[in-house]
């Protein structure tokens, strides 16, 4: 039962604090890891295709292997110094995992800008938490991709690293954090990292794949709870969950396409290259600033929905464990 106190505690203190600047989080060390690690494989292998997957798939093992060992070790030894320095630990990093408060917050501030009629500074805000390119967006672009990033990091950033923590505790949400940043910093499809990238990015495709499936599910749940249309995020869900490049991406966003009866995706440009990506949702009318709002609250509803229903699950599993024991 300590580990479900965490979960709750760590998530309680995200949705309060966020992630404050000043705090060392494990995600910038996973970073530097990865671009060390990528450095050493990239010297020591041949520069082929083939080299350059042995040396991807390398690092695809490593970090994660490396992340349970480590925060598995840490919370294992502070649990034997003493169960209180072993429920901060794991508080500590469940906290750190989550990223609900942080995602409702930034893209706030893109709202906000877009509010005031700032269009260059909307287009810096979304650019903090979106990959495209974002310096020639129009008001309805930049509210696009900030609704479908809160939507897309709700799995990312809440629902999957919240279930393997529910699953394993703190070091296998971190796992998983950590099989994630990889993706997002050598998943792409470009000529850096078409083959060393492709492991990373196979891996967080499995990874996220039931955790997609659940965030969305959860999402239209908390659409229905925040007196948008269930119904038809249902609908548009079934429809386009699979109109993305990635198996996983389009699951919570075509559930919020639904919600709000607007159109998203559709074309975008990484690093000055257009993709032409396939729409999700029906244009039923343009998508407006407030439409950020209207996803965060279906964002926080989502995100509350699935603590209850994890934690509910984690006690009820352990009660009948220990009912099955006698």
């Amino acid at each position: 039962m300590a580990v479900t106190g965490a979960i709750l505690c760590g998530f309680l203190l995200d949705l309060l604090l966020g992630d404050p600047a000043w705090m060392p989080h494990p995600v910038v060390y996973m970073g530097k890891a990865i671009s060390a690690l990528e450095g050493r494989l990239r010297s020591r292998l041949p520069k082929t295709p083939r080299g350059e997957l042995w040396g991807g798939a390398a690092l695809a093992a490593a970090l994660p292997i490396g992340t349970l060992l480590l925060c598995g070790g840490a919370c294992l030894l502070a649990e034997r110094l003493h169960p209180a320095a072993g429920f901060a630990l794991q508080t500590f990093w469940c906290w750190q995992a989550l990223a609900l408060r942080g995602l409702a917050s930034e893209s706030a501030n893109v709202y906000r800008e877009l509010a005031r009629g700032d269009l260059p500074a909307a287009r810096r805000a979304v650019s903090r938490i979106v990959g495209r390119d974002t310096q020639s967006l129009t008001a309805e672009g930049v509210t696009k991709a900030a609704v479908e990033t809160v939507a897309e990091n709700f799995s990312d950033g809440v629902a999957a690293p919240l279930l393997y923590m529910l699953l394993g505790g703190a070091p296998l949400a971190l796992v998983y954090k950590s099989i994630n940043t990889m993706d997002s910093m050598v998943g792409y499809k470009n000529d850096r990292y078409l083959y060393f990238g492709r492991a990373a990015a196979k891996l967080d495709d499995a990874a996220n794949f039931l955790p997609a499936r659940l965030a969305a599910l959860l999402w239209i749940a908390g659409t229905a709870l925040t007196g948008h249309s269930g119904k038809n995020a249902w609908r548009i869900w079934r429809r386009d969950r699979h109109n993305h490049a990635s198996p996983n991406s389009a699951q919570t966003e075509s559930a919020c396409a639904g919600a709000l009866g607007v159109q998203l995706a559709g074309p975008a440009s990484y690093f000055g290259t257009v993709y032409d990506k396939p729409t999700i949702g029906d244009p039923l009318r343009p998508a407006e600033p407030e439409d950020i709002l209207r996803a965060n609250r279906m964002l926080f509803a989502a995100g509350l929905l699935a603590l209850l229903l994890g934690l509910a699950a984690r006690v009820l599993g352990a009660y009948g464990i220990h009912a099955f024991s006698f």
